[in-house]
């Protein structure tokens, strides 16, 4: 998956979380300042993106970095993704 799909899936998952359209979403994007997640939605967001992605992520082993922006986040998910395959 190249990093235009991953961030499709993330746009997709962050607008069922956020419970609102998100038509576009710039990878500078702050996930919690912008965007206004939170913890809760944090963690609905990464079950949502297992469950699309079929990714397996332990959520205790998460640094908050990865939360910073929505390249921060693609960035995890696609090395996630691709640990998955090999």
């Amino acid at each position: 998956m190249n990093r235009e799909q991953t961030v499709e899936h993330i746009r997709v998952a962050l607008s069922v979380v956020l419970d609102r359209e998100i038509p576009e979403l710039d990878a500078d994007a702050r996930l919690v300042e912008d965007l206004g997640l939170d913890s809760t939605n944090v963690v609905e967001l990464m079950m949502a993106l297992e469950d699309s992605i079929g990714l397996e992520v332990d959520l205790d082993e998460l640094e908050p970095e990865v939360f910073s922006t929505v390249a921060t986040l693609a960035d995890f998910v696609g090395a996630e993704a691709l640990g998955a395959v090999s």
